[in-house]
């Protein structure tokens, strides 16, 4: 069984604000123990800006990017000495690898592949992979919302079967503040996301969420939980947070690809009654579209979103944005009549992935 755990900045972080020292061991000696039972790790781990301003002695978040790049590069050392540190004093190796978004492209088959077989090298090799994004040289910041969706991307590049994000929240909290300790459908769960990042992260519940509910699609079920979860009952799926449940809907392959992989090039606003369409299973129809944003031609894929600016899914449309323009709201009659053609889905269910 793989398993891949997210630790956010505040995660590594006491109240007094060191580094957490006793939650690493804890890691560590649950790690040693499920590690001698088959079970295998890999660990996404922000907090090297947080271990950089810990290092030079700053207390306050840096606001600019070329700043939070400096710190990343002195921290990512430290936070990596933490690692082997704590780790090996268990037995246990650790290996960093640092990822930029570009290799999760459809573009950039070949990075992707020998991303995929250096992780499954360092598995079998009895490692643990530590994995941060390479923020030193990121050229746009937050990209992967405080690593939830690197958590995830790398969760499906290895086949892993259960991702558990770490947060200082404990799990998803209802409006009386009270753990849901299972939840059906990450859609209905984003009617409780309130507050955004910590002092040292740029996530949150709703990053969290967003994350989720992609894991969720591609059929990886989801633990967010604290740090004072036992590993040793997550693994057999029991937590004290909230556990999020697979969707049932098995993927093909290649829509697992247009999932993860495949960068979208535009935007399609859609009405609640393509919503609801999709959610049945159903094409996206001109008629359910409000609004067409960015520059794409027919074949590429794009991202549907509601009026709220929700994703509901990615799919590969039949139309340019220029003929969308055109037809966005019309009837099916009339678009084979303005662009004289018999295609009658902007997006045919086959070419679509839906999120909700």
């Amino acid at each position: 069984m793989r398993i891949v755990l997210k630790i956010g900045s505040n995660l590594l972080e006491t109240p007094e604000g060191d580094i957490d020292l006793r939650f690493l061991s804890k890691l560590a000696e649950e790690i040693k123990r499920l590690k001698g039972k088959g079970y295998e790790f890999l660990i996404v781990s922000s907090g090297a800006v947080l271990s950089g301003a810990k290092k030079l002695g700053i207390r306050e978040k840096p606001r600019d990017l070329i700043t939070k790049q400096a710190l990343s590069a002195v921290g990512q050392a430290y936070l990596m000495h933490l690692y082997d540190t704590v780790f090996s004093n268990y037995g246990l190796m650790v290996g960093q690898v640092l990822l930029t978004k570009d290799v999760f492209s459809a573009k950039n088959k070949d990075r992707f592949t020998n991303a995929k077989n250096t992780l499954n090298k360092l598995l079998e090799m009895g490692i643990i992979p530590v994995i941060n994004e390479n923020d030193a040289v990121a050229v746009s910041e937050l990209i992967f919302g405080d690593n939830d969706f690197l958590a995830v991307y790398v969760s499906f590049t290895i086949g892993a079967n259960l991702l558990v994000i770490f947060s200082s929240a404990g799990g998803l909290r209802d409006h009386g503040d009270r753990v849901i300790p299972v939840v059906e459908s990450v859609e209905e769960a984003f009617k409780y996301v309130k507050g955004t990042g910590t002092s040292f992260g740029t996530g949150g519940m709703r990053s969290k969420l967003e994350a989720t509910r992609l894991a969720t699609t591609l059929n990886i079920p989801v633990i967010i939980t604290g740090k004072e979860d036992s590993l040793e009952d997550i693994v057999n799926f029991k937590t004290k947070g909230t556990l999020f449940k697979p969707s049932r809907r098995k993927l093909r392959n290649a829509l697992k690809v247009i999932a993860t992989l495949e960068e979208p090039k535009g935007v399609i606003v859609v009405d609640e009654g393509a919503v609801k369409a999709l959610k049945e299973g159903k094409s996206l129809l001109p008629a359910g579209i409000k609004r067409v944003e960015g520059v794409f031609n027919k074949g590429d894929v794009v991202s549907v979103v509601n009026e709220e600016g929700l994703i509901v899914g990615k799919g590969k449309v039949n139309f340019s944005s220029q003929e969308l323009e055109r037809i966005k709201g019309l009837k099916t009659k009339e678009v084979r009549e303005l662009l004289k053609t018999t295609k009658d889905e902007v997006i045919h269910r086959d070419n679509m992935v839906v999120f909700l």
